[in-house]
């Protein structure tokens, strides 16, 4: 007793700081499970997927020429307009006349030679002669012809020489670039490429790896957001998947091509190869009751989550329903308003 009335303040102490830890640990408890606690509300979800991409168009040509030569006139400049079998430029075709009208000469006595001997040999099936004299005569008259007909063969290829001698673009559009402009240049079938893309077939080229182009078909609507113009949302339609993979990438990734709306932006300020993204809403449900996936625990083939009153938790069933976002939907097992707790 002399001890105790001695160290009294010890014991009142001890007891002050017991009571401290205690009510800091109940605060600590208290503060967790508020802070680990939802309060359920019915809510719109809308879960979203975002597809890298570039503008692309449907039409765009390289032409070039058939034959080496000299460049003798180029009739277009980068950045016209031109139409459809529009001429864009022409090798020197004196060469090729002059190689013609030889050509032509040697036709000539081709078919002369021919005639002749035809008119010479009229009726030798029925001329007294061997076997062996008819079946000369055979062989030659069959010799002319396949001269007269190749000769022929020369003449028309030399002729479709002529005509590709000038190129002409196969679609409308715009001459967008030209490898060698100035006449008077020697040119290889290679050297001279004239590039025309039609700006009306524009469309936004999108890439999907093979788990997410299973979530989309022809049809599907989006909206595209190019980097250029990062506050304007462009409405586009997926038109056509891929059913092959693209080549030239590290994965296994599909093609969409999207129709896009360019008057939202204006055709005249969209170029070919300016990057973006393509997001698309792939699941979403309006006026839902749904928790947070971490709320919800499946035992077997049940699932259930912990309810809060006051104090008191219960382990409660719930049916579900998709999630979304994060977000489990519940059709059952609760009601808006109630709370729920989960254990980190």
């Amino acid at each position: 007793m002399k001890f105790v009335k001695r160290f009294w303040w010890i014991f009142v102490i001890g007891f002050l700081v017991g009571g401290g830890w205690m009510w800091w640990s109940n605060a600590a408890e208290a503060k967790e499970r508020e802070m680990n606690t939802y309060t359920v509300k019915r809510q719109s979800l809308a879960e979203t997927l975002s597809l890298s991409g570039s503008i692309d168009a449907k039409e765009k040509a390289e032409v070039k020429f058939q034959t080496s030569g000299l460049l003798s006139w180029v009739g277009v400049k980068e950045g016209d307009s031109v139409k459809k079998y529009q001429s864009l430029a022409s090798l020197d075709k004196r060469e090729l006349q002059n190689s013609m009208s030889q050509l032509l000469n040697t036709y000539m006595k081709e078919r002369w030679d021919f005639e002749q001997d035809e008119s010479d040999n009229k009726d030798w099936q029925t001329r007294g002669m061997t076997d062996a004299m008819r079946e000369a005569v055979k062989r030659t008259l069959q010799k002319n012809q396949f001269d007269l007909n190749n000769s022929v063969l020369v003449v028309e290829a030399k002729d479709l020489a002529m005509k590709f001698a000038t190129i002409y673009t196969p679609i409308e559009g715009i001459v967008t670039s030209i490898d060698v402009s100035t006449p008077g240049t020697n040119v290889t079938s290679a050297g001279a490429v004239f590039t025309v893309i039609n700006p009306d077939t524009l469309y936004f080229s999108a890439t999907a790896d093979q788990t997410e182009v299973v979530n989309f078909q022809p049809g599907t609507n989006g909206k595209i957001i190019l980097e250029p113009f990062p506050d304007i949302e462009v409405e586009a339609m997926i038109e056509s998947i891929s059913f092959v993979p693209k080549t030239g990438e590290s994965g296994t990734v599909y093609e969409l091509k999207m129709v896009i709306n360019p008057d939202q932006i204006g055709l005249d300020r969209i170029r070919m190869g300016m990057t973006g993204d393509a997001n698309f809403v792939i699941k979403e449900s309006s006026d839902a009751l749904a928790v947070p996936e971490a709320y919800v625990e499946k035992d077997k083939d049940k699932y259930f989550v912990t309810t809060v009153n006051g104090n008191e938790t219960k382990r409660t069933e719930v049916i579900t329903g998709e999630t979304i976002d994060g977000m489990v939907i519940i059709k059952e097992g609760i009601n808006e308003g109630d709370k729920i707790y989960y254990q980190p």
